[in-house]
């Protein structure tokens, strides 16, 4: 979906209004539409480079050309700055140009890596070289866009330096290397509308535009029905921006400890589906191509035996590269190049457990360990999903271990989504309800890419995802910790989830089936997870089209908010007397923030208390 859109003609005559500012009209629509309110710099960006664009198709005598203005990319919350929309001038068949816009006026490579840039005045952030940016849009949008399906080549893009000259950015040119992507600096004006006319004709862009806009989207790549392909192939998904941008500098960040015999700590924080798996996964496939020493360790047991069984397939070999975060307790220093700690939040005070003699007990921090085991150890983490006690994979905690050790620290932050339908307002929404992010809770106010609803009855709830279930989508039920959890009796599940007359067992515990339930590992992917009830730690990690959530009575609505009651908790973590009120009104929310950001297309909600199922009401008036 586009935030605005304009012919070129149209958009040059609305910045040309002095009453009415192009940036404001674009601020306005995209707060209405995705609740995104943009910075001072992001508006300027807008009055300054938008009508030059539009200037020179003008210019070009492509006035007809539609612009989509900040349009989102299909199951994200990445934009990308327009999008051009006309017909071919060879065929006569839609032809789309994506637009990256920037208007830095010097750049360079960073230390001669072709994929990461400085550009000065901006501190030592870096950025992704902007051709590799635009790349990624293209691919990404052929991959998802229906219309465009076996029509890759109508998908061109190009980064527009248009305040720079060459001379100031001459070594980003060696980056060029494909017919679907180029680059235009101010010098190359002239160039540049020649390069439009050679793509479009002379004709309104408004039903490619159409066409494009009310395309059908595929459905997402879940990342654990391609792992398998993705180790080997790493098509199967692009990587965008900052996405991008941490793969080069974790790559960057290894040939330079290699070629120094030096050690450095890499960090990329994101939210629920924000693609961390994706590029740990990434990294993996192409640290095994070089032949360099990785290996993928979480902290999950369904995490990594779904990996194991997705991406190994069977695979000896394949499956000692997948660890657990424990497993590194006698590891040898720089044994690896790369440790790629995916889940990082799940990060442990140490690696003891209950069954671990009183001799290997060391009492050394598991950071220590992680961090020793390689040149370059890579943390994936989300600090909202810490939802244990003695958890400590946050970005403090990492920095100040790293900094103890004397090594230096790079820190990437995604800002970009895949689950929840790529819908940051769903996602701001949820951080608002359990008050993780300072602000009080407000009504759903929609979102076109994602359906929130809220179910009369645990009935009600079940009955709407069996529908979606049956129409093709993957769906699954999940519920705070509050019911007791029993062994099988026998070959079947008991049913603990209970709420008056509807009762449903919990996931399997163990890593065997039982009866038609998956193994525990396995609730989130297998057929049969459906007719199991979901916790936290299975569900953790995993992604499905359709969510429901039970609020159970651990939080309830009093008193004008959503409060925990610990009491009310069944999780044996929160039992210990070593937690205390506060750590486990942090875990208890955290927990929800989990559960709630499974869905990429919808979720549904439901409580067992009353007063908390009306104060969701007021909140999804059309639940």
């Amino acid at each position: 979906m586009a935030v605005v859109r304009h012919s070129a003609e149209g958009l040059l005559q609305l910045a040309s209004v002095p009453e009415r500012v192009l940036s404001e009209v674009i601020a306005e629509q995209l707060h209405h539409t995705q609740g995104i309110s943009p910075g001072r710099s992001e508006r300027r960006s807008w009055d300054r480079s938008l009508p030059v664009l539009a200037r020179d198709l003008v210019e070009a005598g492509l006035g007809g050309v539609e612009m989509l203005l900040e349009y989102r990319l299909p199951l994200t919350s990445k934009r990308a700055d327009v999008i051009l929309a006309g017909v071919d001038r060879h065929s006569g068949d839609d032809a789309y140009v994506i637009v990256e816009l920037k208007q830095w006026s010097q750049a360079e490579l960073y230390e001669d890596d072709a994929d990461l840039v400085i550009v000065p005045g901006m501190g030592d952030q870096l950025k992704l070289h902007p051709v590799l940016q635009v790349r990624g849009y293209c691919d990404y949008l052929a991959d998802f866009v229906g219309a465009l399906e076996h029509r890759r080549h109508a998908v061109r893009g190009v980064a527009y330096l248009h305040n720079a000259n060459d001379l100031d950015i001459h070594d980003l040119y060696d980056r060029v290397e494909d017919e679907w992507t180029r680059l235009f600096s101010q010098s190359r004006r002239g160039r540049f509308i020649d390069y439009l006319r050679a793509q479009f004709a002379p004709e309104p862009g408004a039903p490619a535009a159409d066409r494009l806009l009310s395309s059908a989207v595929r459905p997402s790549k879940q990342l654990l029905k391609v792992a398998a392909a993705e180790i080997k192939d790493r098509d199967q998904f692009v990587l965008l921006d900052r996405q991008r941008l941490a793969y080069g500098l974790v790559l960057h960040a290894v040939e330079k400890a290699r070629a120094a015999d030096s050690k450095q700590v890499v960090i990329v924080t994101g939210g629920p589906g924000s693609g961390k798996s994706v590029i740990a996964l990434s990294l993996l496939s192409e640290l095994a191509e070089r032949g360099y020493p990785a290996q993928h360790a979480t902290g999950s047991r369904s995490f990594t035996e779904t990996m194991r069984r997705h991406v190994a397939r069977g695979s000896t070999r394949t499956k000692a590269m997948f660890k657990y975060f424990n497993n590194f307790t006698a590891a040898r220093p720089n044994d690896l190049d790369v440790l790629i700690c995916d889940e990082a939040h799940r990060v442990r005070e140490t690696s003891a457990n209950r069954f671990t003699r009183a001799t290997e007990r060391t009492g050394r921090p598991q950071l220590d360990e992680l961090m020793a085991a390689a040149r370059v150890p890579v943390f994936l983490l989300d600090e909202h999903q810490v939802v244990r006690p003695g958890e400590t994979g946050t970005v403090a905690d990492i920095r100040a271990h790293a900094r103890s050790l004397g090594l230096a620290v790079h820190q990437v932050d995604l800002d970009a989504q895949f689950r929840c339908g790529g819908s940051r307002a769903y996602e701001e929404w949820v951080l608002r309800l359990l008050g993780l992010n300072g602000e009080d809770p407000g009504a759903w106010t929609g979102d076109a890419d994602f359906e929130v609803t809220l179910a009369e009855s645990p009935y009600e709830l079940e009955g709407l995802l069996r529908g979606r279930l049956n129409a093709g989508y993957s769906a699954r039920i999940t519920a705070g910790y509050c019911w007791r959890w029993s062994d099988p009796d026998g070959d079947r599940l008991v049913s603990d989830v209970q709420v008056d007359d509807w009762a449903k067992p919990w996931n399997v515990k163990g890593d065997r089936a039982v009866g038609d339930a998956p193994p525990s590992a396995l609730w989130a992917t297998l057929p049969g997870g459906f007719e199991q009830v979901g916790c936290v730690y299975t569900a953790q990690g995993f992604e499905y089209d359709w969510n429901g959530v039970v609020f159970g009575p651990d939080l309830v609505y009093r008193d004008g908010r959503l409060v925990t009651v610990r009491a009310a908790s069944r999780d044996p973590a929160l039992l210990k007397k070593t937690v205390t009120d506060q750590q486990a009104d942090r875990l208890i929310r955290n927990t929800y923030k989990v559960l709630l950001t499974r869905g990429m297309v919808g979720t549904a909600v439901y409580s067992v208390d009353p007063k908390t199922q009306d104060f969701l009401a007021s909140l999804l008036p059309d639940g």
